[in-house]
């Protein structure tokens, strides 16, 4: 494609181990990748190239070589971007980012839990009438996530900080 996610696994020296790309024949940008309990890698992003809209976003799980497992996509009509993926306790994934397909606003905070196959459990919006941006988020020990995020519907300026704290259940 124009623009494809880039995978590349080193030794402790920085020597390249193996490198994989992922996408299709749009334009399609990585934001954040873990490694996962089973040795593999779960890496997010933005797609042009596949989903229900402008772009929308986008999990691929890879095993411990970087060869595709499964790749899932999220979002509606319009575009939703994620920023940030994290294994979660139960071995599922919570995948943070902004979304304009959904919610109230120009663009809101998107949450996507999903099970360890990357299938959805829920989703939820949070966010008022103007651009509210998710980037990193965490797991809390209580099970809850807390999610680092930019806002124009909140706070004294044209762009603030938002910090943003939720139950185990978004």
């Amino acid at each position: 494609g124009s623009a494809d996610y880039y995978l590349v696994k080193t030794d402790d020296e920085g020597d390249t181990l193996w490198t994989r790309t992922y996408g299709g024949s749009g334009f399609d940008e990585a934001r954040s990748v873990q490694q996962t309990d089973d040795g593999g890698y779960i890496v997010a992003g933005r797609t042009y190239s596949f989903g229900a809209g402008n772009r929308d976003f986008d999990l691929v799980k890879t095993n411990s070589q970087g060869d595709t497992l499964w790749t899932r996509t999220y979002g509606g009509s319009e575009d939703d971007w994620a920023s940030s993926v994290l294994q979660t306790d139960d071995g599922g994934y919570i995948v943070s980012g902004t979304t304009s397909s959904f919610g109230v606003g120009q663009g809101d905070i998107y949450l996507v839990k999903t099970d360890a196959q990357g299938e959805t459990l829920w989703t939820r919006t949070i966010g008022g009438g103007y651009t509210d941006e998710g980037y990193e988020i965490r797991q809390l020990s209580d099970g809850g996530y807390v999610i680092a995020a930019t806002t124009r519907s909140y706070g004294a300026g044209n762009w603030d900080y938002y910090l943003v704290r939720t139950d185990a259940l978004g």
